[in-house]
């Protein structure tokens, strides 16, 4: 996807869609931390896990860590970080913005564990960052920062899809058409958070093909960051952004099918820079 001034399509997924139902809200108001702090008095180490000191008691005895309880929380702990990450990009977690854990725990219907072990993980990529004593500050992202992402993208895929359009089979390549057309019907749709899902899809499908998974896991991390749009920008890309993008990958598939180097090369470089 290229870069654009408002950064690209927000990120998500289905079940971050199906655990998100609970739109996530602005950061609580003194009567909702009073309460929480009331509700949870006597947690000790808050403040070292960047939250308030109002978390709810760990767990304790033999069942604490029976595997099917680890199991059930590692899934809703998958859920929620899901449900966060596309919080992100549709602006319901706003840069600059301070949440606390058991705050989001109560409006997801959650305890705070899962919430503050999804956070912890954001915080790991950059989204936001520890706050002592108040919680999680979502990351405010620069123009120059999404710049610097969209370089750091081209200089990683780009000479990769040259290197694929010369050894891959057409066959091989036509076998990506369904990932192309999910992105054209998320695209359509409008909706963000499905079509930066489809635009990770497709591109992670492009570099599978070089059997690397390591070259698979980091283009898809920086991918992510950058679908997180600046501060002070619109939340997410508009419906027409969305479209021209996702024919640029019908577009590009088409090149690489018919193994026309000049044409893949020109639309590659167009897709990730800008430039033709």
């Amino acid at each position: 996807m290229k870069p654009s001034a408002q950064g690209a399509a927000g990120a998500g997924t289905g079940r971050a869609r199906a655990a998100g139902a609970v739109r996530v809200p602005a950061q609580p108001g003194a009567a909702d931390v009073a309460r929480d702090r009331a509700r949870h008095a006597g947690e000790p180490d808050g403040a070292a896990r960047g939250e308030h000191t109002h978390g709810e008691p760990p767990a304790a005895g033999p069942s604490a860590s029976r595997p099917r309880d680890l199991v059930r929380r590692s899934s809703v702990r998958g859920q929620i970080l899901d449900a966060l990450r596309s919080a992100l990009v549709t602006g319901e977690l706003r840069p600059g913005e301070v949440y606390s854990a058991p705050a989001l725990g109560d409006r997801f219907g959650v305890s705070a564990t899962p919430v503050r072990e999804a956070m912890q993980q954001l915080a790991l990529e950059g989204a936001v960052e520890v706050v002592p004593n108040r919680g999680f500050r979502v990351v405010e992202r620069g123009e120059g920062e999404l710049a610097e992402l969209a370089e750091v993208r081209a200089l990683i895929e780009v000479p990769v899809w040259l290197r694929l359009a010369r050894t891959v089979p057409a066959e091989r390549w036509a076998e990506l058409r369904p990932l192309a057309e999910a992105t054209v019907r998320a695209a359509s749709a409008g909706c963000p958070v499905t079509y930066a899902e489809a635009d990770r899809a497709f591109h992670r499908g492009v570099l599978a093909l070089a059997g690397n998974e390591q070259l698979v896991r980091i283009a898809g991390d920086v991918h992510r960051r950058a679908q997180w749009p600046p501060a002070g920008a619109p939340a997410v890309r508009g419906r027409a952004d969305l479209v021209t993008d996702a024919h640029e990958h019908t577009a590009l598939l088409d090149a690489l099918i018919a193994g026309d180097p000049d044409v893949v090369r020109a639309l590659v470089g167009e897709h990730f820079t800008g430039t033709p």
